[in-house]
């Protein structure tokens, strides 16, 4: 199965021009017969040029969130949000959801989540679902975080199981411990390697479900191949390396060398 990269640009870059300019940057990465699925998420505002541009590559789109409810006849009053079926529409492959920095900025609940999860997988998004411990959690041990991760899951997959397109591998799980975010201070690939691992047995025996597991927090070209070398960690999402293209580009090279 191929690894997966997810560039997570936030809200970045600040214009168009500086948009189309990273995104141009990528298209020289060879992914055609590379070993990485690359996935890109930028601001709302630029998928309808980044979308339609990956069209013609093999580098998918996703979008940064997704709302629980589609337009219908009268029924789009929600201001400011946009709907899985909008996204659709934009050719997008896959929509974050439950990331970190909306639980806390956005105050996002595993309710709304799990509300979010489930409208965009019955409208055929895939869903990269974020789940991880803050850093109080962690200082209690492996158990506590373990569980804080498990009580997550449990809730923003409620019902999951009577969604059959879960059966076409349409999640993946990012696990992203919240104290390493931004932090410049990874996780180390050891225990991010037992979580994972935990995740996808709860996964398999709750769910009856494979799904992709990813890393997230603080990754960078010079710590990716400490854990995308094991086989259970699936991938990563990263955030500040990839809205620097040589950076980006970097992390991608070193595990197609990996590969290899």
């Amino acid at each position: 199965m191929k690894k997966m990269i997810i560039a997570n640009w936030k809200m970045n870059p600040s214009s168009i021009k500086e948009a189309n300019k990273l995104f141009d940057s990528l298209l020289t990465i060879k992914n055609n017969d590379s070993k990485i699925e690359v996935v890109v998420a930028p601001p709302f505002v630029y998928l309808p040029f980044i979308s339609l541009g990956s069209e013609k590559t093999d580098i998918k789109c996703a979008s940064q969130d997704v709302f629980w409810e589609n337009p219908s006849v009268g029924g789009g009053a929600y201001t400011g949000e946009i709907s899985p079926k909008m996204l659709k529409d934009l050719y997008v492959d896959y929509a974050i959801i439950g990331h970190s920095e909306r639980r806390k900025y956005i105050g996002e609940t595993d309710e709304m989540i799990n509300r979010k999860v489930k409208a965009a997988l019955n409208e055929g998004l895939k869903v990269i679902l974020c789940v991880g411990e803050p850093l109080e959690v962690r200082k209690k041990g492996k158990k506590a975080a373990m569980d804080f991760v498990k009580n997550q899951l449990q809730k923003d997959l409620k019902d999951i199981k009577k969604l059959s397109v879960v059966g076409r591998r349409s999640l993946v799980i990012a696990y992203e411990p919240i104290w390493a975010i931004g932090t410049g201070v990874p996780a180390h690939s050891n225990d991010a390697l037992e979580m994972i691992k935990y995740i996808k047995q709860l996964l398999a025996k709750s769910y009856n479900l494979k799904a992709r597991v990813l890393y997230g927090g603080s990754v960078n070209s010079k710590n990716i191949i400490d854990f995308v070398k094991h086989n259970e960690i699936d991938g990563a999402l990263v955030g500040g390396a990839s809205i620097n293209s040589k950076e980006f580009k970097k992390i991608v090279e070193k595990i197609n060398k990996l590969n290899n």
